[in-house]
This record gives structure tokens, C-alpha cells and sequence, in this order.
């Protein structure tokens, strides 16, 4: 593989960084993926990849053809494809086709919500209400007063008045003797016990704070709740299926309907013929001694929207597909690292070189000039750019750029400043040789070992920069396909999981590849290689 490098140590580096297998595996995949990324319009793209149309091709992917090439008198702009396959001249000719890609989704293409199959099923959740009631006693614990303590006397309101509590509910000590301080005018913390009444049911009893006043109270609250269990917590579905135009229960839960009153069965069924049309409030209905609260809802789609057939990752806020905008996300992450990265390098190299070489003044000169450059606020600077020149990729790579070549200057002039007064050079001087060719073709290359060491780990540095300016809105202008951008819209939607989800993985894969390529390519340069530390 390596007989056309005739560098014997470029070989022998070449060789111990493919014997560091994960990294080289690394350095494939990362390869892969970015050459899939170029070719991205053939994978992900709403436009045909073919065109066959009274016995002429067409290519729409690679050329621009305006809608009046497939319908006489059409515009001249570029014609909605998948709305001109349903045309008669290609829905009823055979001859007449179309080739999508394999997801035939744009980057920048909103899907239509009609085209997502959703149930049109509408389903009623019965949530159980804990039954609530407050009752206010004298001093022989009567009642004076009462609401909604039916479900706790066991029988109709009106025939607890005037009763002793005690008789009808199981008061514990604990709250006989916070009522009668209250009767005594004394302070009073708040209580609540639990007690269990004659039905067997858990029931718990809350006295408020009470200060004391001017005159005793002629009367005491207590406010009673009913404890539910786990099982009894749980909410009931009624699904309805429409069948014939009318609505009916198709689910287990549909047992409970019998046990509605018949004004209540014709309130929910007409509710939830409602919600076909529009949203309904929910509402409560009783049965069997106990409240629900009726919530009644029906799958609609509304971005972003989950994964469903055609749309593996799901659909992000703006109804784009989120697989089509990670795959042009990677082309445009690893293009604008390494773009950035080449850039800055060759930049940090130069400077590098010329403060090594010369030293001296210049030297000085420079590495305070530098050093006030590297003070300035790089987000700062960008925000300003952005608002006076809008934002855009060519001048994202420009200011970045403008500041990460500092690094890398750094290592190439301390390089120059050790390689300057070896014997190769002194005699390079000697023989009349120009001071670039000294400085680019003599000693340069003996100094790259910082540069190539330093290049994968600078590449993830500039893909994690890019998604973390995208996020923060300082980066790509929408919209631009970027994997900060959908991180942006999970946070603005935190529970659509796949928008940060599949991001993420995306951005940690390759940083991650990066990591390993930059450990194997220091493997690769490092003149202790079997050197371990004790």
C-alpha cells in the first residue's frame, strides 16, 4: 500500500498508525461517512434523481428544469415533482416515471401533515377523583355544616346534620384533642392523620394552623380526602372507533359505560363526536360514588413529530425530516471543520515559522501583538460581524479563522526556533539558498510533527464549536441543516426525545472518531513509542 512513498520514516509512521487498529478503523469510518455525506442528495432529496417523460430523460438532482418542460403552460420556476407525479400524463403513462432517492425528503422540505397516517380514533381517559368533603362541628363534635361529605357519611348530606362526627367517621385521639384546643382558643399546628372508616377505605383528616383570637371559635373545620390505591389511581381508556359515521367503545374500558347514567353515556359519546371537529374541555361525570375527570383527545400531528414510517428519525418543529438534516449536517460539519482547520494551519504555520526563523524583534514584536489579538472576544466579534454583514458559512469560516491559527503558531515557533541553528541549515545558508526555500522546504518539514499531531483533535474542535455557535444562534443562518440547530429545538421542545437524541449521537460518533484518528496519529509520532511511566 505505501511503495509510491519513498520516505522510509513517513512509511514506518504510516505503519504503526494502521497497527493501532480502532484508530484506523476511525479514520475509515470517518472517511465513509463524509464521502456519503457528499453524495447526500442522492440518498436524501425531494427532487427526482430521474425523470422519464415523453421518451426524454431528465436529471432534476444535478440540473434545474422549469415546471413548463413537463405542463404546457406551466411557470418557469422549478416545478413541485411528487405533486407532478399525480398528474394524468405520468399517473395514467407507464412510459412517464419518476426515481426518488431512497428517502425522498429535502433538507429544507416541510412535509405535508396529510401525508402522516394517524388513527382517527378519539379516546376518552377517565382519570378517578379522591373524593373530598369538609364538615364544621361544636364543641359535641356536631355538625353545623357541611359540603360534598356525602361519599364520607354513607348516606345523603342532609342526614348527618346535628349528628356527632365521631358516630359517623372514626376520629383518632390525635384529632378529637386538636379540635377541642381550637374550642379552648389555644395555638394549634396544622394535623393530618390518616383513618380508616367503615368501608375499609383510607381516609385522610387535615385541621388547619390555628392562632388564637380575640373569642374562642364557635365552630371547627375538617377537611376529609380520600387516599386512593396504585390500582385505583390508574386511569380507564375508552377508545371509539367510528363505524357507519357514528362513534362507538372498542376498548375494555368500555365496561364502565353501563355504569354511567344515561344523560352521562350521551353526554360523553356526544363529546367525543366533538372532538372529531375540535378540541374539547375536559369535564367531569360521576359514577358508582366516585368523580372522573374526563379528558378526551385524538391523534393529530403536530411538529416535531416522532418517528413513523418514512421518517426513521422523526420530524423536526418545522415538519423537516430530522435523518435528511443530520446526513447534510455531517457535509456540513466535517467541510467547515476541515475547511477551518486547513485554513487556520496554514495561517499558524506561516506566522509561526517567520517569528522562529527570525527571531529577535520581530519575534518579541509579534508574540505581544498576538497575545493582544488572543485577548479579543471571539463571540463578541462574531455577533458584531453577523449584524453588520449577516451570517452566513463564508464569514462563520473567516472569524473563526481569524483566531484559531493562535494554537498552532505557538508549537510551529518553538519548532523554527529549535531547528534554526542545526547543521542542515547553516549549510542550506551556505550553498545560497533563499530564505523561503529554508524555511518551507528545509526545516518545515521537520516540523510538522505538532501540525499533524494536533490536526484530528483541531477538526473536532472546530465540529464542536460549529454545533455549539448553531445552538447558542451566533452560527449558520436557518436554514442552513445543522446538528446545533435541532439540539436548539429539543430545548424549545424538551419532550420530542429524537430531536436531541439523534443529534447527539451524530455529534458524539464523530468527535469521538476524531478522538481515536488524533490517539492513533500520536501514536504514530511518538519517539518513545514502548516508553511507559513507574
Amino acid at each position: 500500500m505505501f511503495y509510491r512513498i519513498k520516505n522510509p520514516v513517513t512509511r514506518k509512521r504510516l505503519a504503526r498508525f494502521k497497527e493501532v487498529r480502532y484508530a484506523w478503523i476511525s479514520f475509515l469510518i470517518l472517511c465513509g461517512l463524509y464521502l456519503i455525506s457528499l453524495g447526500a442528495e442522492l440518498i436524501c432529496n425531494n427532487k427526482p434523481l430521474l425523470v422519464r417523460f415523453q421518451g426524454r430523460s431528465y436529471f432534476p438532482v444535478f440540473f434545474f428544469y422549469p415546471e413548463e418542460t413537463f405542463v404546457k403552460g406551466g411557470r418557469k420556476t422549478r416545478p413541485d415533482y411528487k405533486a407532478l407525479a399525480g398528474i394524468p400524463e405520468f399517473r395514467d403513462d407507464p412510459s412517464n416515471f419518476m426515481v426518488f432517492a431512497p428517502i425522498p425528503y429535502g433538507p429544507y422540505e416541510s412535509v405535508d401533515p396529510a401525508s402522516i397516517p394517524v388513527s382517527k380514533d378519539v379516546t376518552a381517559r377517565l382519570v378517578p377523583m379522591p373524593a373530598v368533603g369538609s364538615v364544621n362541628v361544636d364543641r359535641t363534635f356536631s355538625i353545623v355544616r357541611f359540603r360534598a361529605f356525602e361519599s364520607f357519611a354513607g348516606g345523603p348530606e342532609g342526614a348527618v346534620l346535628g349528628k356527632d362526627l365521631r358516630k359517623i367517621q372514626p376520629l383518632t385521639p390525635g384529632i378529637i384533642e386538636a379540635v377541642k384546643a381550637r374550642f379552648e382558643n389555644e395555638p394549634a399546628p396544622l394535623v393530618s392523620e390518616k383513618i380508616q372508616d367503615e368501608s375499609g377505605r383510607t381516609v385522610q383528616v387535615f385541621l388547619s394552623r390555628f392562632e388564637p383570637r380575640k373569642a374562642p371559635p364557635k365552630s371547627v373545620r375538617l377537611i376529609f380526602r380520600e387516599m386512593l390505591s396504585s390500582s385505583e389511581e390508574k386511569p380507564v381508556n375508552i377508545r371509539f372507533a367510528q363505524k357507519n359515521g357514528t362513534l362507538d367503545p372498542v376498548e375494555d374500558g368500555s365496561a364502565l359505560m353501563p355504569v354511567f347514567s344515561p344523560e352521562d353515556r350521551t353526554r360523553l359519546l356526544e363529546q367525543a363526536q366533538n372532538r372529531l371537529l375540535g378540541p374539547v374541555e375536559p369535564f367531569f361525570l360521576a359514577a358508582q360514588g366516585r368523580r372522573f375527570r374526563v379528558e378526551i383527545f385524538k391523534e393529530e400531528v403536530r411538529f416535531p413529530y416522532p418517528s413513523v414510517e418514512g421518517h426513521w428519525m422523526g420530524i423536526d418543529a418545522a415538519g423537516r425530516d430530522v435523518l435528511a438534516r443530520i446526513l447534510y449536517g455531517l457535509r456540513t460539519s466535517l467541510t467547515f471543520g476541515l475547511l477551518l482547520v486547513a485554513g487556520s494551519m496554514a495561517l499558524g504555520i506561516f506566522a509561526g515559522a517567520v517569528q522562529g526563523y527570525y527571531g529577535g524583534v520581530l519575534d518579541i514584536t509579534a508574540q505581544r501583538i498576538i497575545e493582544i489579538w488572543s485577548a479579543l472576544p471571539f463571540l463578541y466579534i462574531m455577533i458584531l460581524m453577523g449584524s453588520v454583514y449577516g451570517r452566513s458559512f463564508s464569514l462563520l469560516l473567516f472569524c473563526y479563522g481569524l483566531f484559531n491559527w493562535i494554537g498552532i503558531s505557538y508549537y510551529v515557533r518553538g519548532e523554527f526556533l529549535r531547528l534554526r541553528r542545526q547543521a542542515f541549515v547553516e549549510a542550506a545558508r551556505c550553498m545560497g539558498i533563499s530564505t523561503p526555500k529554508i524555511l518551507f522546504r528545509h526545516i518545515l518539514p521537520n516540523a510538522l510533527v505538532p501540525v499533524i499531531t494536533f490536526f484530528p483533535f483541531s477538526l473536532v474542535g472546530a465540529i464542536g464549536a460549529l454545533a455549539a455557535l448553531d445552538y447558542l444562534g451566533f452560527g449558520l443562518p436557518p436554514p442552513t441543516p445543522s446538528w446545533g440547530e435541532l439540539l436548539f429545538q429539543a430545548q424549545q421542545y424538551r419532550w420530542a426525545w429524537w430531536l436531541i437524541l439523534y443529534p447527539s449521537c451524530a455529534l458524539f460518533t464523530v468527535m469521538l472518531l476524531g478522538v481515536f484518528i488524533g490517539e492513533g496519529v500520536r501514536n504514530a509520532y511518538d519517539p518513545k513509542r514502548y516508553a511507559r511511566m513507574e
